[in-house]
């Protein structure tokens, strides 16, 4: 295989839960750099379909298709929509199946994607190049809107005094700019003395939201329970607290054979496990790693293996998909 363009987190972590095999099919549904899908194509002489919303994602995986020789497929396509992407390819059922959650460092790098307060850009944070941006979210929500959007997917403690600020700026003129947006909530918040910029977690909000990216982590997950095999596997890295609850929500769910009970009623039979989990609480990336990619930090892995029995249906607000004032501006979910 040829040389990605960056070294995945917990590399190692996600081949020994996914276990590629010769003659198996598996699913990168975030392809990315293509870190995790050389190495699984690099593992064993398998196929692996991969998807990305981003297309300049998929266009910088041109070289190592050709050097897969046939064995794989990159499709533009949210993770999401993954059934409808392997029904296109005429792909029934998957052995394993990785979601590296989150925005890319490529995408972060990338000034005029608008994603960090590092470099000046249109405030875009689009994953892909459809929909609302966040310049979209700043403009059209109202402050009791915005507030929620920054309390709820950044956890930020002075959402409401953010969001009058950037209501008030906007009357004078469109925030159209990250720089603009981060000078804004320095204002309000102050500079902060451990380093962190203070306008952080109102970015990691507008991101969230723009690409309905709770929302989408869950119908993913719902859809790989319908498309994986008896014996697939799946693993989940995830970088934030909000995805990572909703990854071991569905697995502590899907896992569960009996429901609580008391001394007074006895535990009652719930609907049959569609996952096994593969380990026990959530695996981190080791020291090592951490000196060597500070990315890593906050990396957290769950994996489990899919049971016979059916999938069932399920409901992305059941699992910690916040319900938030944002229709008609981004995805389904929200």
């Amino acid at each position: 295989m040829t040389e990605t363009r960056h070294t995945p987190v917990m590399l190692d972590e996600v081949l020994t839960a996914l276990g590629p095999r010769d003659g198996e099919i598996y699913l990168d549904g975030t392809f990315g750099a293509g870190g995790y899908t050389s190495a699984i194509l690099g593992a064993a002489d398998c196929k692996v379909v991969a998807l990305d919303r981003d297309p300049s994602a998929i266009a910088g995986g041109y070289d190592l298709v050709g050097a897969s020789k046939g064995r794989l497929t990159l499709v533009e396509e949210r993770f999401s929509n993954l059934s409808k992407a392997l029904d296109h390819l005429g792909v029934e059922a998957l052995d394993g199946l990785v979601f590296d959650v989150g925005v890319s460092s490529m995408q972060i790098d990338q000034a005029e994607r608008g994603f960090s307060f590092r470099f000046d850009g249109p405030l875009d944070m689009r994953m892909g190049r459809d929909g609302a941006t966040a310049a979209d979210l700043v403009a059209s929500l109202d402050d009791k809107e915005l507030a929620a959007v920054l309390r709820t997917l950044g956890e930020e403690r002075r959402a409401g005094a953010i969001a009058r600020a950037i209501c008030a700026e906007r009357a004078e003129s469109p925030i159209t700019t990250t720089s603009r947006l981060q000078r804004i909530v320095e204002r309000v918040l102050g500079r902060s003395n451990d380093g962190i910029n203070p306008a952080t977690r109102t970015f990691q909000a507008l991101r969230l939201a723009v690409n309905d990216e709770l929302g989408e982590l869950a119908r993913a997950l719902f859809a790989a329970e319908k498309r994986l095999k008896p014996g697939g596997r799946l693993v989940v890295v995830s970088f934030h607290s909000l995805e990572d609850r909703i990854v071991k929500t569905f697995l502590a769910d899907r896992s569960r054979t009996l429901a609580g009970g008391s001394r007074h009623m006895p535990e009652a039979v719930v609907a049959p496990a569609t996952f096994e989990l593969l380990a026990r609480g959530v695996v981190k990336p080791s020291d090592a790693e951490v000196s060597r990619n500070v990315r890593s930090r906050s990396a957290k892995l769950r994996a489990a293996r899919r049971t016979a029995a059916p999938a069932r249906d399920g409901d992305p607000f059941a699992f910690g998909v916040p319900r938030l004032p944002l229709q008609g501006l981004i995805g389904e979910a929200s």
